[in-house]
């Protein structure tokens, strides 16, 4: 690495999106609840070691989310059927009795313990993609990757940041006017406040958030940019063809029954026809940048360690290797594939290769420094 490598700063968002994006779509191709359970520590131990000092750590209400996800898929598996038939019965519940034609559903009846484990397993896969994706909320706030939205886009971009800036505002409004009310006398507990504080939370957040558009268009976001027909056509075709490629590629990759070729080749031609949107776009709309982060070694290495485990696991897939879907009927404890968690293991180097952020490193340097009483009690 270069010497520049080494110096604190914050990794490009794009390489912590490639991180992710890759290790959830490893957590997709398997239900091994082993295999889960270590691309869920990987995503948290990257993020206690790499996440900037002072901001949100969203990944934890990310595993909230999951961890209601894995209850809600139990309970209406147990239910209303719908997972697979099992032999064990733990317990029996009242069945209402349905026409012929919903075969397949039910309301009741019983609950067996191999029902109970497909629920289990397809929950943790949902909470491990949601567990990615909270990572990488963590360590790459979606805000800095619209720096780097394509010129031909800036008016999507516009309206992302709005609408990504106004659930924050939400939030600190409502803690700001219940605070206020709290001082004023009024019961936080009491029901009716939620509804006296409603307007004026909404209010001061839509407020805000049109502040922060009328900033950015006053910045040149809002611009006119003379487009030909001819390009408009063009690249309203090739962006259609890109997204609509991108979206099918993407499903292909997470739902492991999907034919191959709707996977990798579908994504990389989406991709490819919406690069050259852009490109056609960016011809007719130049922008200049500020301060854009730097893409260099780090980058690579981490962006190549979380797509390695995704690789991988596409292939076990692909393969029908042994522990990538474990068996429910009859029920047996998962294979551990020690091929898998090595590949899985990958991703956790990105907490080594990815450069310390500034505040974080910084708060480290103040930890390890002792305090002066400290030095005087050294010396006597």
């Amino acid at each position: 690495m270069t010497p520049h490598s080494r110096l604190p700063r914050l990794l490009h968002p794009a390489a912590w999106w490639v991180w992710g994006v890759g290790l959830a779509v490893a957590a997709s191709r398997t239900t091994n609840p082993f295999l889960l359970l270590l691309v869920v520590a990987v995503a948290a131990w990257v993020v206690l070691e790499r996440r900037e000092a002072g901001t949100t750590n969203a990944l934890a209400a990310f595993l909230v989310v999951g961890l209601v996800a894995i209850g809600l898929r139990v309970v209406m598996v147990s239910l209303l059927g719908g997972g697979v038939t099992g032999r064990v019965v733990l317990v029996r519940l009242p069945e209402v009795p349905l026409p012929d034609w919903t075969s397949g559903v039910r309301i009741g009846g019983p609950v067996t313990l191999e029902g109970l484990l497909f629920a289990v397993y397809q929950g943790m896969q949902l909470a491990a993609i949601l567990a990615c994706l909270g990572a990488v909320n963590a360590l790459a706030s979606p805000r800095r990757l619209l720096r780097y939205v394509p010129a031909t886009l800036y008016e999507i971009g516009t309206a992302v940041v709005v609408a990504l800036t106004f659930a924050p505002q939400l939030v600190e409004d409502a803690q700001r006017v219940r605070m206020a009310r709290r001082l004023r006398g009024h019961s936080p507990r009491n029901p009716a406040e939620v509804g006296r504080i409603a307007i004026p939370v909404l209010v001061g957040a839509l407020e805000r958030s049109l502040d922060l558009a009328a900033s950015m268009e006053s910045r040149g976001y809002g611009r006119a940019v003379h487009r030909t027909a001819r390009s408009i056509r063009l690249a309203g075709l090739l962006t259609l063809v890109g997204v609509g490629g991108v979206v099918v590629g993407l499903y292909g990759l997470l739902d492991g029954t999907s034919p191959l070729v709707l996977g990798l080749p579908t994504l990389l031609l989406g991709v490819t026809c919406a690069a050259a949107a852009l490109l056609v776009g960016a011809r007719r709309d130049p922008r200049t940048h500020y301060r854009r982060d730097h893409w260099a070694l780090p980058e690579w290495l981490v962006a190549a360690s979380g797509t390695v485990p995704a690789l991988v696991m596409i292939l076990a897939g692909a393969r029908h290797w042994d522990g990538v879907v474990p068996r429910q009927v009859p029920a047996e404890l998962p294979a551990v594939p020690l091929l898998l968690v090595a590949a899985i293991a990958v991703a956790a180097t990105a907490a080594v290769l990815a450069p310390v952020p500034p505040l974080l490193a910084r708060s480290r340097a103040t930890a390890r420094t002792p305090s002066e009483p400290s030095r005087e009690l050294v010396r006597r």
